[in-house]
């Protein structure tokens, strides 16, 4: 079974179907993941706010493309930073899995419809 099929796996037996296929929410998750490993990686919050600057300037680009575009970068990232990107995603979903109750109090915590904690 695909990567992506057994996160869905994951995602239905931890969330409600309603946050599950919320795009938004997804979103907004994905973006607060990969801010996180731009910090890690030693991205500062003003190169940060200038590259969000520079992105919305630009005119909005094509969803499927764009996905291949962040594969892309995140496997060159992993790569430059000596990480083995289906080792760190395979260890990561077993951690999950491990962690439901947890990630569902800190889910219980959010905003509605926001990304941010309460």
């Amino acid at each position: 079974m695909s990567f992506q099929r057994r996160v869905v796996e994951w995602l239905r037996a931890c969330f409600p179907t309603s946050s599950v296929n919320d795009q938004q929410e997804r979103m907004h998750r994905f973006l607060e993941e990969s801010l996180e490993l731009a910090q890690a990686a030693g991205c500062s919050k003003r190169e940060a706010l200038e590259l969000v600057d520079y992105v919305f300037a630009r005119e909005v680009g094509n969803r499927r493309q764009e996905v291949g575009g962040v594969m892309v970068t995140l496997a060159g990232l992993c790569h430059a930073m000596q990480i083995d990107l289906d080792e760190a995603a395979e260890a990561e979903l077993d951690r999950n899995w491990r962690r439901i109750e947890l990630i569902r109090a800190k889910q219980a915590n959010r905003r509605p419809n926001s990304a941010l904690p309460q």
